[in-house]
């Protein structure tokens, strides 16, 4: 087998591996989605429990559209749910709002890791929308700047995956403690909280491998094979 057999075999298996992910992701969160909360509070209701706990007072949480569009605006102080996490009262509900608020306790305390990731947002937008481009024009047309300068973006868009995982991480332990503390879970229903936090994280760590294996195809295609 060469070496770049060995390669392509190995970025497909990241790409199967990063579907699987998703997917248990997806399922994860519809399984929890259907189960009350014992308390009968929504994510908004939990994520201003929290806030509030931890005398973060500047943050509006708003509804936005979509589904899993869950996100923490620290331009704008600005916790947007879901709208179904908005206003359900499931597990999956409480999970992901706590996590959400868990971003917003790190922006209050200026956590150095979310400081960093903000830092490399707009280095991780560009390389998304012109490194795959840049990458795939210079190797079709053999330009070696292009690929210099494709990969120097595709890289900072793997750097900011990279630092992401160690935000989620931090964020998913805030919520959980904080859960605890408000006596907002149980065992049964603090192990479904879990596992909806580990799929969600998860999901960063598939992104950036998916990233490694699409940057290795297309190196891959460029090299000599070997035996």
């Amino acid at each position: 087998m060469t070496t770049t057999t060995l390669i392509y075999l190995i970025a497909g298996a990241s790409f199967f591996a990063s579907w699987l992910v998703k997917r248990w992701l997806n399922n994860t969160y519809t399984k929890w989605s259907r189960v009350p909360n014992t308390h009968g509070i929504t994510g908004a209701q939990t994520a201003q429990a929290i806030l509030h706990k931890n005398g973060v007072n500047n943050v509006r949480i708003e509804p936005v559209k979509g589904k899993l569009t869950d996100h923490y605006d620290p331009d704008r102080d600005i916790l947007r749910l879901s709208a179904t996490n908005y206003a359900q009262a499931s597990v999956a509900s409480m999970a992901v709002s706590a996590h959400e608020a868990g971003h917003a306790m790190q922006d209050a305390h200026n956590d150095r890791r979310l400081a960093f990731r903000r830092f490399l947002v707009p280095i991780a937008a560009l390389g998304n929308r012109l490194g795959p481009i840049l990458l795939l024009f210079g190797f079709m047309l053999g330009s070696a700047t292009a690929i210099q300068l494709g990969a120097f973006l595709f890289l900072g868009m793997l750097i900011f995956q990279l630092a992401t995982l160690p935000v989620e991480i931090n964020a998913s332990r805030r919520a959980l403690r904080n859960l605890r503390e408000l006596g907002f879970t149980d065992p049964e229903q603090e192990a479904g909280t879990k596992r909806v936090l580990t799929a969600a994280a998860f999901t960063y760590v598939a992104a950036a491998v998916t990233s490694l294996a699409y940057l290795a195809t297309l190196f891959a295609g460029r090299r000599p094979s070997s035996a």
